[in-house]
Order: C-alpha cells, then sequence, then structure tokens
C-alpha cells in the first residue's frame, strides 16, 4: 500500500514538473536587437500575446489582417499607442513575418503556424552598458566651442563645410516640438549632434504668455528622452523673457549623469523641460497718514497777556 502511494506521488510529481515545463517554454523573454529575426511560432486554437517595452509606433505585415471578416493567414489584434498586439494563425503551415516599428528602429518577427506555440514574447531593451568609461571628459572649454559650432551652423555649412561634416542636423520648423506651460512654452527649434564629445545642442525659443517678466534659471534646461531625463551640461540663455515675446536660448547635453555615453540619436522625440515663473508685481505699502495737533488752550491770549 505505501508503495502504491509513494509510487502515485511521484507519478504526480513528475506531471506537475512537465506541466510546468511546458508552460515555461510557451513563455519567452528575448532581448531587442534590430540584427535578429526572431521565429515565433502560432497556433490556430492559441492566442499568442507579444510585448514591447513601450508604445509601438507602427506594424507592417504581409498575408494578416485585423479584421475577423477579412479572412488570411494571420489573425492581429492590436490598439493604437499600446505596447502590445495578439496573433493567432488562421491555417495550418501559415508562414509569414511582421515588421514592428520601436523606438526609431525596426525589428523583425517571423510567424510561423506550430502545435508548439508560445503564449507569451516578451521583448525587453539591451543591457544598458554604458557605464562610467576612462574617456577624457569633455571640458567647459570645449562645450563652449561646441555652442558657437551650433550658433554659425549655418554659415559653416555653406563656406566650411568640412568644418561641420561630421555634425547631425535637425530642424524642428515642420515638425516643433514644445512643452506648453500655463504662463509660458519651450519650443526646440534646432538639434545638433557632435558625436565624439558624445554632446547634443538645441536652439530653443522660451515664450513668455503673460502681461509680466519671466524668469528661469539659466542653468535650469532638462532634455526628456522616452523615460529618460538628462540635465545640461552647458547653457546660453539670459533667463529673462519680456512679456508677450520670445527669448532664444541655446543649451547642451553631454553623457549621462554617471559618466558614461548617451549615444542619443538626434531622431529621437524630444521635450525641454523648463521651470520659469513671471515677476510678482511689486506692491508698495500704503503710506502711513501724518497726522498734526494744536493745542489753543496752551497759547497765551494776547489780550490777557497785556493785563497787569
Amino acid at each position: 500500500m505505501i508503495s502504491s502511494m509513494k509510487y502515485w506521488l511521484i507519478s504526480l510529481f513528475t506531471v506537475i514538473c512537465l506541466v510546468a515545463d511546458a508552460k515555461d517554454k510557451a513563455i519567452q523573454d528575448y532581448i531587442l536587437d534590430e540584427q535578429t529575426v526572431y521565429v515565433i511560432p502560432v497556433a490556430t486554437n492559441r492566442v499568442t500575446t507579444i510585448s514591447f517595452p513601450g508604445a509601438i509606433a507602427a506594424m507592417d505585415a504581409a498575408q494578416a489582417s485585423v479584421d475577423p471578416q477579412k479572412p488570411a493567414p494571420f489573425l492581429i489584434s492590436h490598439s493604437k499607442g499600446s505596447s502590445y498586439f495578439s496573433v493567432r494563425a488562421e491555417m495550418r503551415k501559415a508562414l509569414t513575418n511582421i515588421n514592428v516599428r520601436w523606438n526609431n528602429k525596426t525589428y523583425v518577427l517571423e510567424l510561423v503556424e506550430s502545435d508548439e506555440p508560445l503564449l507569451s514574447v516578451t521583448f525587453v531593451p539591451a543591457p544598458d552598458t554604458s557605464g562610467p568609461v576612462n574617456s577624457e571628459p569633455v571640458t567647459p572649454a570645449r562645450l563652449l566651442a561646441l555652442l558657437d559650432k551650433a550658433k554659425a551652423y549655418p554659415l559653416l555649412k555653406m563656406y566650411h563645410a568640412d568644418v561641420v561634416a561630421q555634425v547631425e542636423y535637425r530642424n524642428y520648423e515642420r515638425e516643433p516640438r514644445i512643452v506648453d506651460c500655463t504662463n509660458y512654452a519651450v519650443k526646440i527649434n534646432e538639434a545638433f549632434r557632435f558625436d565624439s564629445e558624445d554632446t547634443l545642442v538645441f536652439r530653443v525659443g522660451v515664450t513668455n504668455k503673460t502681461d509680466r517678466e519671466l524668469i528661469y534659471a539659466p542653468n535650469g534646461f532638462f532634455l526628456r528622452v522616452g523615460e529618460r531625463t538628462y540635465p545640461q551640461s552647458i547653457s546660453d540663455a539670459s533667463g529673462i523673457v519680456p512679456p508677450h515675446a520670445e527669448a532664444p536660448a541655446y543649451f547642451a547635453v553631454t553623457g549621462t549623469p554617471n559618466g558614461g555615453r548617451n549615444d542619443i540619436s538626434i531622431e529621437n522625440d524630444f521635450l525641454v523641460l523648463l521651470n520659469a515663473h513671471p515677476v510678482e508685481p511689486m506692491v508698495e505699502p500704503p503710506a502711513t497718514p501724518v497726522t498734526t495737533s494744536t493745542n489753543t488752550d496752551s497759547e497765551p491770549n494776547e489780550e490777557d497777556s497785556s493785563q497787569p
């Protein structure tokens, strides 16, 4: 009896382990690499959910449909702005690829109909290897020179193109990036990347929307890239904007806060963060009234004083 019970427990434990192992195999995590083609088996009777680290910008697929009423080898379900989508094979031996656009890069997924599908696939970013490095730091003098080169970029491009040949440039005239606040707005006009210094330089405009002078810290610019925020390394800004006017400013971001390279592509969606506020009007305290009093009783009467 005991032997039978022991055999039964061992069998049950084996089944549980096999089921757990099967579930583990059906759930996979992959490190994102735009040079890799990911083969993902999917089934006709199961749903496979594929997740990315952030909102998916676009997807292109062949032999796939998002409408159940329009038959195709694969059926995809995706909501605009979400970071995941679900897919199911609609016929046996189906094969196609989906190109997913995320973080300004394209990742290729090959979908294959299979009896052993993956049920959940999660893509994770590559590990951050931008730790502290022993490279020579960019000096303040060098940063000032980069600001000057950015300011003179149009002339240098026209008359000394070799000087700015390695500079990446982006103009935001047609696609402005604006942080619009209650009293002010910050707009990116131009961006420059100097790769050897791992530095981005921005020309921005700070607009004052109030009837009062706007003030801000000239060294208070921050750059927002996705979920990360980078402090400025140098700036050229007045810190003051007249009422209902726009004032230009330049600032730069160099490396990462921990001393590594940022390698930020100039094609990213940038936001410039700045804390500014209008000058409070000076209120003069009310004048204290000055009162004088005359005591006529204490003054001698001329007629009385003439009496003996």
